[in-house]
């Protein structure tokens, strides 16, 4: 019996017999030979099937196979240059294993809402493969970056009782007799992990009830989110874009054939490299009025004053110390200039704004307090968190990675709605 291959691993078989089992992502016919696309999730390959070389009820069956008929296919590994993937298999027999009829998405062109709305069977598509494929490996290079130095993965609960960023965007849904919500951030939870670990990330989904339809913006979306303990906000810095260095790094060696297949400039991407450029939020807007807007100190930057600022560099590009009034209540106060603090957001070139939000946090037991008093927060809902300043505190760190933006970015593409396997948009909660 034949062995049982993957497309990726058939290049072990060379002149031998293999059994491939995958789905019919196209086909043609040229009198008597049938060229058929099979993908199997690992890769894609053409299968030879020539009249003659196989039996006549196999033949036939080529000729009626439709679009993502699941198959198993029997045949010779071939080396092929010409080939994708540099192989191909002259086929010996074909067993079907699942027939697919009037399959709803054809080569043809099909409107956004329709491809979401068919979400399910769009994740086939090869653009569709290799972006889902580009998100698994930066997950896989976030943990290993990780936890190389020495931080341990701590997940934060998605049910909490109150906001970490003190707004009112929030799901709320009801706890038996009491009321909850989901998350935005596991930050503060990973702000005790940090003083129980030392150096500590969670990796999981959060969610912004923001009636939002930008490019930029999905409802749920997932969060990678360090804290560290004894950290300040240089080291905070640095820690970020060696993190961002080492994702884009892993994924120019590893996704090749999918940034080629997304028609990524690969040469963009490995100029980012640590250190990154840094600018203050009064250089930024000085720079901003003298490159045509309108921007006074203390308002918040929008898109297009983001897209402008970062594509004045060639890698990502941190602007730091925002003003405290704009800032959420946690973040620490610039010793030398109280009405900065001590933060800074990452914004990446070609248009794709902020992936990194990140502060050194307040660590001063009454300094938070007060903070608590001066946005209204209800002190017994936080008390927990205080308690993080009441016994050992330490001068501490941490930033939001967006995975989302950050896989939009690397990946080149126009939104983020392609960048998580089933999105959650504004008005689209199915499938």
């Amino acid at each position: 019996m034949d062995p049982v291959s993957t497309i990726m691993e058939i290049g072990q078989y060379i002149g031998q017999g293999v059994t491939l089992r995958g789905w019919l992502h196209n086909k043609r016919s040229s009198g008597k030979i049938h060229f058929l696309q099979l993908r199997d999730g690992t890769g894609m390959i053409q299968c030879v099937v020539v009249r003659g070389e196989v039996d006549d009820d196999t033949f036939s069956l080529c000729q009626h196979l439709t679009q993502e008929t699941s198959l198993m296919v029997h045949g010779i590994v071939r080396q092929d240059t010409r080939a994708q993937g540099g192989f191909e298999l002259s086929v010996t027999g074909i067993g079907m294993v699942g027939p697919s009829v009037d399959y709803p998405i054809t080569p043809k062109e099909h409107g956004v809402d329709f491809l979401l709305d068919h979400r399910h069977l769009w994740i086939r598509a090869p653009r569709q493969r290799a972006i889902l494929r580009v998100r698994s490996e930066v997950m896989r290079a976030v943990s290993d970056y990780l936890d190389g130095q020495g931080f341990t993965r701590v997940d934060p609960p998605i049910l909490t009782p109150s906001s970490c960023e003190d707004t009112t965007e929030l799901f709320e849904t009801s706890y038996f007799d009491e009321k909850a919500y989901l998350t935005q951030s596991g930050q503060m939870y990973m702000e005790a992990a940090a003083m129980a670990l030392g150096k500590v990330y969670s990796m999981g989904p959060t969610f912004r009830a923001e009636k939002s339809k930008t490019r930029r913006h999905l409802i749920e979306f997932w969060m990678i989110e360090p804290e560290m303990a004894f950290c300040g906000h240089e080291e905070n810095l640095k820690v970020q874009e060696e993190l961002v260095s080492h994702i884009v790094s892993h994924v120019v060696c590893t996704c090749a054939v999918e940034l080629a297949l997304l028609g990524r400039d690969v040469e963009v991407l490995k100029r980012v490299r640590a250190p990154f450029p840094r600018i203050t939020y009064d250089e930024a807007v000085q720079w901003l009025n003298e490159h045509g807007h309108e921007v006074s100190w203390g308002d918040d930057f929008g898109s297009p004053q983001e897209t402008d600022l970062a594509n004045a560099y060639d890698r990502p590009v941190f602007v730091e110390k925002y003003p405290t009034a704009q800032k959420a209540f946690y973040m620490q106060p610039d010793p030398e200039r109280p009405e900065v603090v001590l933060c800074a957001d990452l914004l990446a070139p070609e248009g794709y704004g902020e992936i990194i939000g990140g502060s050194e946090r307040i660590h001063d037991y009454a300094l938070l307090k007060s903070r608590f008093e001066e946005h209204n927060l209800p002190e017994e809902q936080y008390a927990w968190y205080l308690d993080l300043r009441r016994y050992g505190s330490v001068p501490h760190s941490g930033f939001g990675l967006g995975l989302e933006r950050t896989i939009a970015w690397i990946c080149g593409l126009e939104h983020v709605r392609e960048t998580i396997a089933f999105p959650r948009l504004l008005y689209r909660l199915y499938p």
